[in-house]
């Protein structure tokens, strides 16, 4: 109960600074829409290709943006953290009888809920062009983009707590997010890769989730592509999220 009480309050307090600046939340959302609006439209001619999934080009393209969203909505949060470290803020919070995993947990929802505005607002966006999906197949896409949101800003906020740098952050993640981001498939279905970068591509647990969301907005939410997606992604956001807590009691320790 404990850690329920003091993940409310941290929850409560990073909602408020993110409502005091609701831009980012717009901003966030920006890219993908670009992306909707400016690359989309260039798949119409591709969707006929032999290999192209089914459903149509909206409905293969957009979860590959929400997931995209996904991993670049929360991977940066850990800037923010480096600034607290900073300013000392960290340091105050280790005299409070707030539990080490409530600091995690708290940011790391609130970031999760900004995630889901955003992946809601590009769905609005996207029915329009043509994009249809369930409200069963929406609960489930938002549930998988939640376990993808936590997963990335627990690593982020763990990268954060160990390199303590904007300098050394930046690059690392640009340079570990660029290679999920081109082998999971995102643009263009991994179907039209040749064999070696499936290969690759079968190693990113990005790619499953992918696939479980291409199937979910298929109707297809009794493929075994979308149980293997979200049990992959459920058991790394765990994992991360332990390593980060655990990161957060060593700093506050």
């Amino acid at each position: 109960m404990k850690i329920a009480r003091d993940t409310g309050l941290v929850f409560d307090r990073y909602l408020r600074l993110a409502l005091g600046n609701p831009v980012w939340v717009v901003i966030g959302a920006i890219q993908p829409l670009l992306y909707l609006l400016l690359f989309a439209p260039l798949l119409s001619s591709v969707a006929s290709l032999p290999g192209f999934p089914s459903g149509g080009a909206y409905n293969v393209f957009v979860p590959g943006l929400l997931i995209q969203l996904g991993l670049f909505g929360a991977a940066f949060v850990g800037f923010s953290l480096i600034a607290e470290i900073r300013y000392g803020v960290v340091e105050r919070m280790r005299v409070t009888p707030v539990s080490r995993v409530a600091m995690l947990l708290g940011r790391a929802l609130r970031d999760v809920l900004i995630l889901l505005v955003q992946s809601a607002l590009l769905i609005a966006c996207s029915l329009p062009f043509g994009l249809s999906i369930h409200l069963t197949g929406l609960l489930v896409v938002l549930g998988l983009l939640a376990l993808i949101g936590l997963l990335t800003a627990s690593c982020s906020y763990a990268l954060a707590l160990w390199l303590r740098s904007e300098d050394a952050l930046a690059p690392l993640l640009s340079t570990v997010t660029l290679p999920l981001l081109l082998l999971s498939g995102v643009l263009l279905p991994l179907s039209l890769a040749p064999g070696w970068i499936r290969a690759i591509a079968a190693i990113n647990p990005l790619s499953y989730a992918v696939d479980a969301a291409r199937a979910i907005f298929n109707d297809q939410l009794g493929d075994p592509s979308v149980i293997r997606g979200v049990a992959i992604m459920a058991v790394l956001a765990v994992v991360a999220l332990v390593v980060a807590a655990r990161s957060f009691g060593n700093a506050a320790a």
